[in-house]
């Protein structure tokens, strides 16, 4: 299953990067860069998709 995302991606006042998606309930990632947390947010997407959907793969 291929699916896209809107990842919304902000700074903090910390100096990390925050990244959730109003598409994907539960989509939080954090990261030191942008590039870090979009791994992340990546990692955490096909998590929460494999929980809600079963077994799905994301092109790599």
């Amino acid at each position: 299953m291929e699916r896209l995302l809107n990842i919304h991606i902000e700074k903090l006042p910390e100096g990390v990067y925050l990244a959730t998606s109003d598409e994907l309930q539960g989509l939080v990632a954090q990261g030191r860069t942008v590039t870090e947390t979009l791994e992340i947010a990546r990692d955490v997407a096909i998590k929460l998709m494999e929980a809600q959907y079963g077994n799905c793969k994301l092109p790599g």
